[in-house]
This record gives structure tokens, sequence and C-alpha cells, in this order.
């Protein structure tokens, strides 16, 4: 699997760089998205801009990075970016469009994993 990770230090851009996210690809997929949120990274966004076909398999990648960002005690964003139309029909026949942050660009999806990061820093003074 050829893939690129650009860490920041609020998120990570995880850049798959093949053109099929396949029931071939999708176990060490997981496995990279597993060891970054052991590194305790709590906001990803997948760049997908490479890849032209997704079959069910890549869509439990995706949810699985979904719920990684989502879950534990630091809850953080996970956003989809640079879907091709034949990724983002199936996410949508699977229903999952209100589910999964689908943001067309990078700078979008970063724009977008700031103002979560807000919101949350907000929202836990408000409780205190």
């Amino acid at each position: 699997m050829k893939f690129s990770v650009d860490k920041h230090e609020k998120y990570v851009v995880f850049k798959l760089n093949e053109d099929k996210l396949n029931s071939i690809i999708t176990p060490m997929l997981k496995s990279e998205l597993i060891l970054l949120n052991a590194e305790g990274i709590r906001n990803i966004i997948l760049d997908l801009s490479e890849v032209k076909y997704s079959d069910s398999s890549g869509l439990s990648a995706i949810l699985l990075a979904h719920r990684l960002c989502k879950g534990g005690d630091q809850e953080g964003t996970f956003v989809l970016s640079g879907v091709s139309s034949s990724v983002e029909k199936l996410i949508k026949i699977s229903q999952l469009e209100n589910v999964i942050n689908l943001i067309p660009t990078i700078d979008e999806a970063v724009d977008f994993i700031f103002m979560e990061e807000i919101e949350r820093d907000l929202k836990g003074e408000a409780e205190e």
C-alpha cells in the first residue's frame, strides 16, 4: 500500500496513493489508522484524491477511522477529502453522507477541523 502521512500539531493528513480502496488495501489501511490512534492522534483527514474506486471493505476502513476519532477520552474529528464521484456514490448508497464529514479540499478540511476544535474548547469551558 502506498501512502503518505503529514503530521501537524492538531491533525494528520493521511493520503492514500492508490487508485483502488478494496479488500487488498483495506487491512493495511486499518492497521495504519489504528497506529495513528494509538499515538494519540484524534483529528484525521483521509485524502482519497487518488482513489477512483472503493468497495464495501474500503467503506469499512472509512467507518473505522470515523469511530477511532469519535471514541475514547478525547473526541476528535474525522474528515474525508478529495472523494471521487464513484466513492461518493458508494457513501450515499450506504446512507453515510450525514455520518461522515465529506469536505472537497484539504484546505477546507483543515479549516473544518480547527472550527471543531474551537467548538470543543468553548463547550469544555462552558461546562466548567
